[in-house]
């Protein structure tokens, strides 16, 4: 019913999760993950307190092989279960019931785990764990990658319905106050793997921070743009000048939280290229709008 798979990037310590199914919201049931320890995909016919319980084992010194032992060895259901786990050092460990509706099974790789149940085939989670491996980026990314992988070698032979990504980060929340770095949610659509990365290129420019290889000065030329957009939008009530200064950096920082881009404010003379280019397509459509024309 379901095909996911479970991940870590050592670069960063980010450990993920990203899962489709043809069985409705799957984000609230199948993936866990908690920074600094593990992630675990608990599905066909879900035990959910895998995840939690998996946590407690890892953070006591379990391997995910043992913690799997553990978990699985005290389920009277184990034989509809199916679970894949991974630590905080890339370690995997994954568990197919004899129950599982077929084709059933996993693939292991380079700091990835993928399992299915219900799949057109072995291929699913082989193509996924192979796009996981071939793509560079960020650990959500590559999540993503894996899922329309998985996808394109047949997926679910019942279809598809919901999908999520979970990836967890220690101070990748918003504020940097907790590890909820990207958590998406998928709960009906037809193409739900298509839908979730159209929600995760929301969701990253709302939430996660600037690439410092993304920032660059405010230019007289920027200045002049964001005056004349700030200006159009009742922001800016002064001369076009050219001139960024303390009021158009004010200013600016009160636009940036009004549109949504709390993560990326800044209190220098830089801007982040992705928030100008999110601007200048927002405001190309505003001046669409009636009564906006200039």
């Amino acid at each position: 019913m379901t095909f996911s798979i479970v991940a870590f990037d050592p670069a960063n310590g980010d450990l993920g999760v990203a899962v489709q199914s043809k069985f409705p919201n799957v984000g609230i049931s199948i993936p866990f993950a908690k920074a600094g320890v593990g992630a675990v995909a608990t599905q066909s016919y879900c035990n959910t307190s895998f995840g939690p319980r998996g946590f407690a084992l890892l953070e006591n010194g379990a391997s995910p092989e043992q913690a799997l032992e553990i978990l699985i060895g005290g389920d009277p259901q184990r034989d509809y279960r199916q679970v894949g786990i991974i630590d905080a050092q890339g370690r995997t460990a994954s568990f197919t019931g004899a129950r599982c509706f077929d084709w059933a099974g996993d693939y292991h790789g380079e700091y990835c785990s993928a399992q299915g149940n219900t799949l057109a085939g072995l291929g699913v989670v082989e193509g996924m764990v192979r796009a996981f491996e071939e793509t560079r980026g960020p650990l959500a990314e590559r999540l993503l990658a894996a899922l329309q992988a998985g996808q394109a070698a047949g997926g679910d032979r019942r279809g598809q319905q919901s999908a999520a990504l979970l990836v967890k980060r220690a101070g990748g929340g918003y504020g940097g106050f907790d590890d909820r770095y990207v958590e998406i949610s998928v709960c009906d659509h037809p193409t739900p793997i298509t839908e979730l990365e159209r929600l995760y290129a929301i969701h990253r420019l709302t939430y996660l921070r600037s690439d410092p290889d993304k920032l660059v000065r405010i230019d007289t030329a920027i200045a002049n743009e964001l005056q004349q957009i700030l200006h159009a939008r009742g922001f800016y009530k002064g001369a076009v000048t050219g001139v960024y200064d303390e009021e158009l950096l004010r200013i600016l920082r009160d636009f940036m939280g009004w549109e949504n881009y709390d993560e990326r404010i800044r209190d220098d003379d830089r801007i982040d290229l992705e928030v100008l280019e999110d601007m200048r397509r927002k405001h190309a459509l505003w001046l669409k709008q009636p009564g906006h024309a200039r």
